[in-house]
């Protein structure tokens, strides 16, 4: 499913314009979308990420996510080839985080 086929509004980045739009389906189609396939251990990080910004209302920095989820920075880098925060935030249907270009 592409992003196209999820009939919801995204960014020329491809982040939801609308936050409330985000269910697991959406990741899923966000994620294949860039060529990527969800595994359990993605969706808890996406699930957690979803849970601090609920929590503290921004998007939680790299290295405090991390260490929250009892990773390295390097695990993330691993797993999230192009920048870990920014994947998780946009199929998390979260917001950009600061910093990313």
């Amino acid at each position: 499913m592409s992003t196209a086929e999820l009939k919801v509004p995204v960014d020329g980045e491809g982040f939801l314009v609308d936050r409330d739009d985000w269910s697991e389906e959406i990741a899923e189609g966000l994620a294949r979308g860039d060529g990527f396939e969800l595994t359990q251990q993605v969706r808890d990080f996406i699930n957690q990420a979803r849970a601090m910004y609920e929590q503290d209302g921004v998007v939680p920095p790299l290295r405090i996510f991390a260490k929250k989820q009892g990773v390295t920075t390097k695990d993330l880098y691993e797993i999230f080839k192009k920048g870990p925060m920014k994947l998780i935030c946009k199929w998390g249907g979260l917001p950009k985080p600061t910093g990313c270009v």
